[in-house]
């Protein structure tokens, strides 16, 4: 063994003190060859002339060092994956102070080149908009990236800039001490945990697998990581699309909070926690901003729907940029409508990383706390309403144009629920957090209920409603919400089968939208929002309605379609949403990845995989458009971007949960016995019960 690291060791030094012009492939296998006789770390030294190899993080490359002695320095293996892409950006850590709100932070950095071309000092530091400077120059002891092309810096062999590693005296974030610096972003090894997750132990089967990867997975990689996003020279996010047939980008080009909920699953599926990581606590730091419309401003804890990284030039300095989070909140998206959402997806994402890293260094930090609470009292604050769910407007979820779903929309209540359920488990135990779990809990078991007891239709359900009397006045009354039985469509009575059912999309007084939403039904199933039975008949009813839900391309995001005076009324006529089309029953293959969790949990991967086996005959082909058109999905969508990047990553989680089923647990959240227990407890309540002066718990009519 030792010969042999020896004989390797001797034999890259030889190649390296030499000069010789070598390939980047043949040092990797020297390195790699090393790594598998001993697990050391090792480094490349600052005058190595070559190449630089390509890196895959913003924690690999070579370290640059200014000590007399020759040595190997190794970062991180990872990069010699296929399909890996340089970071285009530089990798410095920003410092960020506390300031008056809209204020904008970025990176700063600068660098003195001698005439050789050989970095003297390093300038390290960041801006705002009201202060900017370099905070202290230190000579060249760095982490570097080669940047290819970034945000208009263009890197030239001829050229090359080097961006430094930032200082890491780092203070406390908004005057809070937190564990890791906010912008301090760290490697997570995986950690064993008694009755843990444990992803990263790869068995044979998987190893093989890997080394057999399958061509449309392959390119799908290659796409994802083309569509990283970095900022201070860290992975943040991936945009929305990279479709270079497109010469309008509008906001395509910006990184979106839902959008990037299947990229980051596919990451930590991956092993690659970096990313997501950092996309947890910088969206967190947007989430403080002050945000206004009109001079009004929506409520602490909002999540911003997308942001762009835009990296400008330093006033007066043409060799130093900063780089600036631009955040978008509603206020200049189409429609104007605040992302509901992206909040909750947040609180979901955050769990599914502590639950496959293994770190909940992440989770306990008090600024990550603070920002959990905040979007809680957001949603659990009092108002007018009447009932457990989420009141909102149109457009606030993955349907984010005017599609009629305004007031309390499955989509919304799915997400929310299982964010409530993700919240409180991660939650740290403490007496300012009593109110608010207890809170939480009140609103767990009202919203459960209501969605079981309201939102269900089968069969049976509807004939129900078909004998419903109306105008009743009275607490026992069975119709609570006086729905006519008249508003049962014609085309439900013929398209419901006699063994399934599935969770209406919308419930307000007088109104029951019977329309299938794909999504708010899968994460019902995902969050155990709905019951077992009734996640069984969701997944029959797919089954069942195959050829209208999947067809050519999977998978609907509602059925049926708006038409005629109906989608003239109800959407404005809006051109983008005609009938089968976009999200008026448009074919959306991200959604691939939500069935596959749902199918997962229930164990019946057959009709996942089925789909996945739909979807592979042609989206690659096809060149990964957003969504498709038409009644059976049969045509790329007429506005439809190609290269869309949750349509690759939703294909790829779907192919990993499909060859990794347990994986699926960071997602999954189980039936609480205490709210069984609790829903008895309300059926066989009497409904007088709760009449009287309010008390102190807060109560909800169902």
């Amino acid at each position: 063994m030792l010969e042999k690291i020896a004989a390797y060791t001797i034999l890259g030094l030889f190649l390296y003190l030499s000069g010789c012009s070598i390939s980047n492939r043949l040092i990797c296998t020297i390195v790699l060859q090393q790594r598998h006789l001993i697990e050391s770390q090792v480094v490349i030294h600052s005058d190595y002339q070559g190449d630089l190899l390509p890196m895959a993080t913003a924690e690999a490359g070579f370290h640059m060092s200014t000590v007399a002695s020759r040595h190997i320095l190794w970062s991180n293996l990872s990069f010699y994956g296929l399909g890996t892409r340089h970071s285009s950006s530089a990798p410095v850590n920003c410092r960020k102070r506390n300031v008056p709100t809209r204020v904008k932070y970025s990176a700063l950095s600068g660098t003195h080149f001698s005439s050789d071309g050989k970095c003297k000092l390093q300038g390290t530091g960041c801006s705002h908009n009201r202060k900017r400077g370099i905070v202290r120059w230190k000579p060249v002891c760095c982490k570097s990236q080669y940047a290819e092309n970034l945000g208009g810096v263009t890197a030239k062999n001829e050229h090359r800039r080097l961006f430094i590693d930032g200082a890491k005296d780092l203070g406390p974030l908004n005057g809070m001490t937190n564990g890791p610096n906010i912008l301090e972003f760290q490697d997570v090894q995986p950690l064993k945990e008694n009755g843990g997750l444990i992803i990263n132990e790869h068995t044979e089967e998987t190893r093989t697998h890997n080394a057999v990867i399958d061509p449309i997975e392959e390119e799908a990689w290659d796409l994802l990581r083309d569509s990283i996003v970095y900022y201070c020279g860290s992975p943040i996010g991936t945009i929305a699309a990279n479709d270079p047939t497109s010469s309008n980008m509008l906001n395509y080009d910006q990184v979106f909070i839902r959008d990037f909920i299947p990229s980051g699953i596919a990451f930590l599926l991956k092993g690659e926690y970096d990313i997501v990581r950092n996309f947890i606590l910088h969206t967190l730091q947007l989430q403080s901003w002050e945000k206004t419309m009109d001079c009004h401003s929506p409520g602490q804890g909002l999540m911003p729907a997308s942001f762009k990284v835009r990296t400008v030039p330093l006033d007066g300095d043409d060799n130093a940029t900063e780089e600036v989070l631009d955040p978008d909140f509603g206020e200049a998206a189409i429609g104007r409508v605040a992302p509901v959402d992206s909040g909750l997806w947040w609180i979901i994402l955050l769990r599914a990383y502590g639950k496959i890293s293994g770190d909940r260094s992440v989770q306990e930090r008090i600024d990550v706390q603070t920002g959990i609470k905040m979007i809680l009292k957001l949603c659990l604050a009092d108002g007018f309403d009447m009932f457990p769910t989420l009141l909102v407007t149109d457009g606030s979820c993955m349907i984010d144009r005017r599609m009629g779903i305004h007031g309390h929309p499955l989509e919304i209540q799915a997400l929310f629920y299982s964010a409530l359920l993700c919240a409180r488990e991660m939650l740290a135990p403490e007496d300012g957090s009593a109110d608010l779990l207890r809170a939480l809990n009140n609103r767990l078991v009202a919203l459960s209920f209501h969605i079981r007891e309201y939102y269900w239709t089968d069969l049976r359900k509807l004939n129900e409603i078909y004998r419903y009397k109306t105008e009743e006045y009275s607490y026992d009354a069975v119709n609570k919400f006086n729905i006519y039985p008249d508003q049962i469509p014609p085309w439900l009575v013929e398209w419901m089968p006699n063994k399934g059912g599935y969770l209406i999309g919308n419930l307000q007084p007088a109104h029951m939208d019977f329309r299938f939403f794909s999504l708010g039904n899968f994460w019902s199933v995902v969050s155990g929002l709905a019951t077992l039975e009734q996640s069984h008949a969701i997944l029959d009813l797919i089954e069942a309605k195959w050829n209208d839900l999947v067809v050519d391309m999977p998978f609907k995001i509602c059925y049926p379609a708006l038409e005629g005076q109906e989608w003239q009324i109800i959407t404005g006529s809006d051109p983008k949403n005609t009938p089968w089309s976009y999200h008026n029953g448009g074919s959306w293959p991200t959604l691939l990845w939500q069935l596959t969790v749902a199918c997962t949990k229930m164990n019946r991967p057959e009709i996942a995989a089925r789909a996945v086996e739909v979807a592979e005959r042609r989206i690659a082909r096809d060149r990964w458009p957003e969504y498709y058109d038409t009644k059976k999905g049969r045509f790329i969508g007429k506005q439809a971007r190609l290269f869309q990047t949750w349509s690759i990553a939703g294909y790829l989680v779907a192919k990993l949960l499909l060859n990794n089923p347990s994986s699926a647990k960071i997602l999954i959240t189980d039936e609480d016995p205490e709210l069984v227990n609790a829903f008895s407890c309300m059926i066989s309540a009497n409904p007088r019960r709760s009449r009287g002066r309010k008390n102190s718990k807060q109560t909800y009519i169902i």
